[in-house]
């Protein structure tokens, strides 16, 4: 199971990166593997305005539709249209082409600090995943 030291993760398996522009966010490779073969992915609307830990967007697998949860309260910014043709990226990709959007945060609401001190460095996540498995 891949877990880049670079990135951080939500107890969600979400992963974010700072990217110019805001947080790339996308899911871990522990999430894909669980979902199956991605077969559809409703992203986020550019201009949305995100809450951390409530549903922005959903993927659907072979498996099950799975909400997928904001790791950081912001306004989405972009996002991977690649993925309305290719959803496939998710599982080929999760780290890389599978990116699901970018998140410009609220940098000066009095959450914002409790939302990034709850982001799990690479050896937090693994800790958290070894327990579900």
């Amino acid at each position: 199971m891949e877990i880049p030291a670079e990135l951080l993760y939500s107890s969600d398996h979400e992963w974010v990166r700072a990217v110019e522009g805001g947080m790339q966010v996308g899911i871990t490779d522990f999430a894909q593997d669980a979902l199956g073969d991605v077969v559809y992915v409703e992203l986020p609307q550019i201009g949305a305005a995100v809450t951390a830990d409530e549903a922005m967007c959903e993927i659907e697998s072979t498996k099950s539709v799975s909400d997928i949860f904001a790791p950081i309260s912001g306004q989405i910014v972009e996002v991977n249209v690649n993925l309305e043709d290719e959803p496939q990226l998710i599982n080929e990709s999760p780290y890389g082409d599978g990116w699901l959007c970018v998140i410009e945060p609220v940098h000066d609401a009095p959450s914002a600090q409790a939302e990034r001190e709850a982001l799990l460095d690479a050896e937090a996540y693994a800790a958290l995943i070894s327990e579900d498995t």
